[in-house]
């Protein structure tokens, strides 16, 4: 949400400055005539230079609000106020942009709205899960139990989460420094003996020549070619944050053999997980669905599953309405109905998300079983290729002279 400075009149008479987030300028004008400010100005904030790893942060991690919960979840149970909690929690916030959200929660709740709509209010910055587990929790009066139900649920999704990124930082960073190699021996190496096979004026072999002509294009326009792939990236980046650009890209890497499985069984845990908890906490069918299909970050099976909320809701079997997207395994079909035929679909949903967890464990560690020397065996024949291209001319050159 975009962050705005505000010049307000306090109702002491004293003239003062307040940073705020909000969806739009007229959403906040509202809100700080109702609070009694009088608003002299709003602007929205300037922006600042985003340097990778240096500066503010402006989001909030899948840890820090782990935390946040399970601290929220432990005041609560304890007898503190929601209000008194929230003000504690904010209070000792390290990262200043969660600092202020939590500061506009807490300004909404000390004026009777409830906490699933404050955190509604902040649009997609926080999981409409969330917001909508804490209606569940709200509604039936046991706020302490669906919030640890919720906490339960991020930590088996951060722990799943993490067990991809661990699986596959290695294989990205062999990738990495394989790509480095050869580019440092694109620009410093070869240069040096192209160099060298110009004193004899022989004709090169083919490989050779290729490369050469490679290395010296590289060496001679490397800024052109570092802005070209700056450029490409960065606009291949801002088409992917498009809905249509992360759709096409998110169906794409479905088909990504062993990847695309593994996108597949995460996004069909997400949701078994998502709509068991909504359900447990008492939420109905038709908006547990909605909410579940908006918790699935593939948002091409997301949008999929979406259109099952209509079927639902003329009161087709979930199992069925599942079946018809193509996308949902046969085994979580069959448990899906035994849930719907013995009234136990919760229960169901979430054991089926249990099974797909261990098979995300299981795919994970035949993938980089896999990747692993693939990545070593493809980068080796690169990397010797370039060299005997180099040295094939020079060790003809020798055995000639010998």
């Amino acid at each position: 949400m975009p962050e705005f400075v505000c010049r307000l009149g306090a109702p002491d008479g004293a003239v003062v400055e307040r940073r705020r987030v909000a969806a739009t300028v007229e959403a906040l004008r509202r809100e700080l005539e109702s609070e009694g400010f009088h608003v002299f100005s709003v602007a929205a904030a300037r922006s600042r230079l985003k340097i990778p790893f240096i500066g503010p942060r402006t989001r909030v991690s899948g840890q820090e609000f782990l935390l946040f919960n399970t601290q929220l979840a432990t005041l609560l149970r304890a007898g503190l106020p929601l209000t008194q909690g929230l003000e504690l929690l904010r209070d000792q916030q390290a990262n200043e942009h969660f600092k202020a959200l939590l500061d506009k929660i807490h300004q909404q709740i000390t004026t009777g709205v409830s906490l699933s709509d404050a955190f509604l209010s902040l649009g997609d910055v926080f999981p409409r899960l969330y917001a909508n587990t804490l209606r569940a929790g709200e509604r039936s009066g046991e706020l302490e139990s669906v919030l640890g139900r919720y906490v339960e649920y991020q930590r088996l999704t951060e722990s799943v989460r993490r067990k991809i990124i661990g699986a596959l930082t290695y294989p990205a960073v062999l990738v990495l420094l394989s790509i480095v190699l050869v580019v440092i021996l694109l620009v410093r190496v070869i240069p040096a003996f192209s160099t060298f096979y110009v004193q004899f004026d022989a004709e090169l072999p083919l490989p050779t020549r290729l490369v050469v002509g490679i290395s010296t294009g590289l060496q001679e326009h490397l800024l052109l070619v570092a802005a070209v792939v700056t450029g490409i990236v960065f606009a291949v980046r801002s088409w992917r944050n498009t809905p249509a650009g992360r759709r096409i890209t998110d169906r794409w890497r479905l088909a990504i053999p062993v990847v695309g499985r593994l996108g597949h069984l995460f996004a069909a845990s997400q949701f078994t997980r998502s709509l068991g908890v909504l359900l447990r906490g008492g939420t109905p069918m038709v908006p547990a669905l909605e909410t579940a299909t908006t918790s699935i970050s593939n948002s091409y099976i997301s949008e999929l599953f979406h259109g099952c909320v209509r079927e639902v809701q003329e009161g087709r079997p979930l199992s069925d309405a599942l079946d018809d997207t193509g996308k949902m395994p046969e085994l979580a079909l069959a448990m899906i109905r035994v849930g719907e035929s013995t009234g136990a679909l919760p229960e169901m949903l979430e054991h089926t998300s249990g099974f797909f967890d261990e098979e995300i464990e299981f795919s994970l560690a035949r993938l980089v079983t896999l990747f692993e020397p693939l990545i070593l065996v493809v980068m080796g024949i690169i990397v010797a290729g370039l060299l005997l291209a180099v040295y094939y001319p020079l060790l003809t050159t020798v055995s000639k002279i010998g």
